[in-house]
């Protein structure tokens, strides 16, 4: 067991299978992999809850803006 610790340890460390992408770029690359996944259902949820969640946001706060009324004149 010990050995397979290690081993796991030392690939983390050299950046093989499972270890975390470093940086900006690496930030964004698991982003993208979050967001696209088309096989995880709870991702998918989540993205979709999030948008939806978004919309209600952005749709609530631009009914208070008349386009129509007439505007200031400075």
């Amino acid at each position: 067991l010990s050995d397979q610790v290690s081993f796991i340890g030392t690939v983390a460390a050299a950046g093989g299978p499972g270890a975390a992408p470093q940086g900006l770029r690496g930030w964004l690359r698991r982003a993208y992999r979050f967001a696209t996944d088309r096989n995880d259902f709870r991702r998918n949820l989540l993205v979709n809850l999030g948008l939806f969640a978004a919309g209600v946001w952005v749709a609530r706060n631009l009914t208070d803006i008349d386009l129509m009324a007439p505007q200031p004149v400075p």
